[in-house]
């Protein structure tokens, strides 16, 4: 059920307008038919996900295959394409969940390319999070936790015949073949995920000997920030990235073993590094506040910054290089924050860029689309904070608008140059957002991102409120009337807001948050429960600290009225944000509390986001609307 609201006017463009306004490619790498002809890409359409083949020359698509699976925003499509071109793989769900309440089932699919019936490669009853193809394409090896962790399998194809390689009580995760197919490179996480291990086998499994180790880079997601190990066969050597430097940096060591060092050092991030096929050269996607531009740099060189980025968008970002078979060109996903991912190619001897993929509603919608202003301004501790600024677009003399800072979710994530349906809805229905990279945030280097620790509600909070204030010195924002609203870690945010900070926030509206650490651990899956222990340590050893970082213990001075929203549905986790309402109505504060259905804990689909944004802004819109604040 949609409401009525979703498509109110808003001056050229309704909210339904904004919410289908969405990627036509990935997230995943795009992948290059062996031939060169075509990309291949996960696309979202209204008849749902599909896996689609982009002409190089003409941008003309055709469908590959459709009915990707029931959760594809859980379990990401994974697509590839076998070295000889047969076969086109992905991972995803399908055949239901034959009305379990929750599975974690998903299994690898091929799709022959020459047309034909699609065949299940795998049936282990498990998840899948990573694979690649042997170089001949008769065997993929992948990770899976069929036996409870993550180990490495390998699957002959098509028959689907299995081995299972590795049998650690540590993960062992994103496996890759190595040229010639006779060993294979995967990744070690010790027990709390904060070390990594790059490990060479044998394709049969045997012969395993570690050939560089990491330490302390903290993988919330199982090995995902660290990836794939990289392979560069001329220099006999493997790129890995690394925090060691303050930064995410690439870094090499020879397969033999030895001393690392850098392949490119930048004050700045560098994620999803692509080989080219020569072995020679490293493309690679560095965030400089935000921003993400694609670079290219030769595996062993100076190890200096290049010169100049293939790509640069002034605002934007480039993001899952992917390298054409004859290196001569680079398919990437590039966006904005008027213009969500869509696929582009560059030349890498001219550094010309080329759009392949266009929504059908970009033209009418994105020229009505506000651009933020990203600025920076002081926080306590000696922080400079960088923030996304967003005017309403009938700004006019003498008129001043309600302030909304939205935190966003991690805490160890951040705000880039990308596209946010909700806050152009909040900014047309007159509200100045602030959206600011406080302390915790990634991407401003490893001191930064761990300046949190111990410290949620506190340090970072003092980002917000310095933030508030900054919007205070704006001569369009009406200082007295402030709101504070995210999900995930956002929601957590906004719940400290309001036990930690009283009197500030005129409005708060947590998206899924959680207010009370120390039971956070029950019923919680091993992921979140690692962050803690990254966090905040182990339990029993550090309770004042799980206390101090609650909010949900400190509600007798809160001000400030709350608007609790979440999912509910096949991943109830519902509790957290009804403890805390519960707490609020224990000490009489004024709440309200909705759950939307059929969501997972956070609420991503369109219908109730188009009933959720509306509820919102109605809530807000009852206590921000005073002193003269415009409608």
């Amino acid at each position: 059920m949609t409401t009525p609201r979703c498509d109110e006017d808003l001056g050229g463009v309704t909210l339904r307008d904004l919410l289908a306004y969405k990627p036509t490619a990935g997230p995943e790498t795009p992948v290059w038919l062996p031939d060169g002809s075509a990309i291949v890409v996960r696309s979202s359409s209204p008849g749902g996900e599909t896996i689609q083949a982009i002409d190089v020359e003409s941008g003309a698509a055709h469908t590959l295959a459709g009915n990707l699976g029931e959760r594809p925003f859980l379990s990401s499509a994974l697509i590839s394409v076998s070295p000889d071109g047969r076969w086109l793989a992905y991972v995803g769900e399908k055949g239901g969940s034959d009305g379990r309440e929750r599975s974690s089932r998903v299994e690898l699919h091929l799709v022959p390319l020459s047309g034909g019936p699609e065949v299940q490669l795998t049936r282990l009853g498990a998840n899948i999070n990573a694979y690649s193809w042997s170089p001949d394409g008769r065997e993929i090896v992948f990770s899976s936790n069929r036996y409870g962790r993550y180990d490495i399998f390998k699957v002959s194809v098509p028959d689907g015949d299995l081995t299972r390689l590795t049998q650690d009580t540590r993960y062992e995760v994103y496996p890759v073949f190595m040229p010639g197919g006779e060993r294979i490179l995967y990744v070690r996480l010790n027990e709390h995920w904060t070390d990594h291990e790059i490990v060479c086998m044998s394709a049969a499994g045997d012969d395993a000997r570690a050939v560089t180790s990491d330490l302390d880079f903290f993988d919330y997601h199982y090995g995902r920030r660290f990836g794939y190990p990289v392979y560069a066969q001329p220099s006999d050597c493997v790129v890995f990235p690394s925090h060691r430097s303050g930064w995410i940096n690439y870094w090499r060591t020879p397969l033999s073993g030895g001393e690392a060092t850098p392949v490119c050092a930048q004050a700045d991030d560098q994620t999803e590094a692509a080989l080219s096929p020569d072995g020679a050269t490293l493309a690679f996607v560095s965030n400089h506040d935000g921003t993400l531009s694609l670079f290219i740099t030769p595996v062993v060189g100076p190890g200096g910054d290049p010169a100049a980025p293939l790509v640069a968008p002034g605002i934007g970002v480039v993001s899952a290089p992917a390298w054409s078979p004859d290196g001569k060109q680079i398919a990437y996903l590039g966006g904005s924050p008027t213009s969500p991912a869509d696929l582009w190619v560059v030349d890498v001897a001219t550094g010309n860029a080329r759009q392949l993929t266009s929504s059908p509603e970009a033209a009418a919608v994105s020229e009505e689309l506000q651009s933020p202003q990203k600025v920076h301004y002081p926080s306590a501790d000696g922080f400079t904070i960088s923030a996304y600024l967003y005017a309403p677009p009938d700004r006019g003399a003498g008129k001043r608008y309600p302030g909304l800072i939205i935190a966003h979710g991690g805490p160890t994530m951040q705000f880039f140059d990308t596209y946010h349906a909700d806050v152009q809805y909040f900014v047309r229905k007159g509200y100045v957002v602030l959206m600011p990279n406080i302390r915790g945030s990634s991407g401003y280097g490893k001191s930064f991102e761990d300046a949190n620790n111990a410290d949620w509600g506190h340090g970072d909070l003092r980002d917000v409120l310095a933030g508030v204030e900054f919007l205070r010195t704006l001569d369009y924002v009406d200082g007295e009337n402030m709101g504070i609203h995210g999900m995930s870690y956002g929601g957590c945010m906004s719940m400290n807001a309001v036990a930690f900070a009283p009197g500030v926030f005129n409005a708060s509206v947590p998206h899924a948050g959680y207010g009370d650490w120390l039971g956070f651990e029950e019923g919680q899956e091993l992921r979140h429960r690692q962050l803690m222990r990254y966090e905040f340590g182990d339990v029993d050893e550090n309770r004042d600290v799980y206390v101090r970082c609650s909010p949900i213990y400190t509600l007798a001075e809160a001000t400030t009225p709350v608007f609790l929203v979440h999912g509910e549905g096949r991943f109830p986790r519902s509790d957290a944000s009804l403890k805390f309402a519960r707490a609020l109505e224990q000490d009489y504060k004024v709440y309200e509390y909705k759950v939307y259905p059929n969501e997972c804990y956070y609420v991503v689909s369109d219908e109730n986001r188009c009933e959720m944004l509306p509820d919102i802004v109605d809530f807000l819109d009852r206590y921000l609307r005073k002193s003269g604040s415009p409608s």
